[in-house]
């Protein structure tokens, strides 16, 4: 009872963790171009197979979750869950301790975990398949455990059900992949009043404060110390201090999280800096042309993008992309390329707003159809 209520359970969590990641496989994509990146383990060379090792991760965590919920292959699933978990525990816990990927994307955007809580996830769930190997060992067929060669009772139907799992899988993620995700788990959802998500921010916003890092010239000591006590103690900067603050070691230490979401990060401006967001959220009607990799993008399709757009009288219309110059005869406008990735996971996309509000969000190719 105890075993298959863990074996359940455990099953359940790497089927829903995978489906998450199914849905929004591009998403999943950006988080492993992270991991590839300078910044964390140096591999840029692999960033351009992040969406092929993002199908692999997430098809093991399917495909393995439902053989342990069908409890198919026990041998097998149970080490390869085993040695799945203690890859993903490697990553959560460098994540964590070198503080370099502040989501792992675990459960995609539905559920957010940070660094440590994800860690700690997967040793829980280490934990918990280390003791179904242990408690399921004597079920273990003892002849050619990984071979089809003994069959377990009911075999055709869990054989029927695990396909149909299968296939529904591979809709899921096509879908996601050519177009946007079935289910949007995202803050720039369909309906989402990005002015009222502003006001909401402004009304409570996150507080944070600089730590800065302190050396003595003469003793090589060095202290950690928050801009209040940097301002209040003189010893640290008044003439001929020996105390210097350290270039590139200051940190921005959280002291009360506000309301929390994505649309803080939704800034607009024009190729000269001038802040564009209230004009689009307050506007009757905006239409939004957003590319984060405009030169992965045709001259041909960015023409009939503008054509289309352009035929929309009355709307305040603009492309935003990370280049200056990437459309011709829209208005330009700029946003951080991460921001735009996280409003939609097409390149480009189409964005209509009626007063601040999300009314269609559409992959540009399906937008000119």
């Amino acid at each position: 009872m105890i075993k298959g209520l863990l074996r359940f359970i455990i099953a359940v969590i790497f089927i829903a963790s995978g489906f998450v990641k199914a849905v929004d496989l591009v998403g999943f994509s950006f988080k492993m171009e992270e991991y590839f990146s300078p910044s964390v383990f140096n591999m840029p060379f692999l960033e351009k197979f992040a969406l092929l090792f993002s199908i692999i991760v997430v098809v093991l965590e399917l495909f393995l979750g439902f053989l342990l919920l069908l409890k198919l292959k026990l041998k097998f699933t149970l080490s390869a869950l085993i040695a799945l978990c203690v890859f993903f525990g490697f990553l959560t816990f460098y994540s964590a301790y070198f503080n370099v990927v502040t989501d792992c994307g675990c459960f995609g955007d539905a559920i957010k975990f940070t660094p440590w809580e994800s860690f700690l996830k997967d040793v829980i769930l280490l934990v918990g398949l280390i003791i179904l190997f242990i408690l399921y060992r004597k079920e273990f067929t003892k002849k050619d455990a990984y071979s089809d060669n003994n069959k377990p009772e009911n075999n055709k139907f869990k054989s029927v059900a695990l396909g149909v799992f299968c296939g529904i899988m591979i809709v899921i993620m096509s879908m996601g992949i050519i177009n946007e995700p079935i289910i949007d788990f995202r803050d720039y959802k369909v309906g989402t009043d990005l002015k009222a998500e502003k006001a909401k921010i402004n009304k409570n916003p996150s507080e944070y404060k600089t730590v800065y890092s302190m050396k003595n010239s003469k003793t090589r000591e060095v202290l950690k110390v928050n801009q209040d006590d940097y301002v209040n103690q003189t010893k640290y900067w008044e003439e001929g201090s020996p105390w210097k603050i350290e270039e590139g070691k200051n940190e921005s230490k959280l002291i009360k999280e506000g309301y929390k979401s994505e649309i803080v990060k939704f800034k607009i401006e024009d190729p000269t800096g001038i802040d564009l967001t209230d004009e689009v959220i307050n506007a009757p009607k905006a239409i939004l042309v957003f590319s984060y990799h405009p030169k992965e993008v045709s001259p041909e399709l960015i023409k009939n993008i503008e054509a289309k757009v352009n035929a929309q009288k009355g709307a305040v219309i603009y492309g935003v992309s990370t280049e200056q110059n990437t459309f011709k005869t829209i208005k330009n406008a700029m946003m951080d390329g991460t921001a735009i990735k996280t409003i939609a996971r097409s390149n480009p996309f189409v964005l209509t707003l009626e007063k601040g509000k999300i009314v269609d969000k559409q992959p540009a190719k399906n937008y000119i159809d």
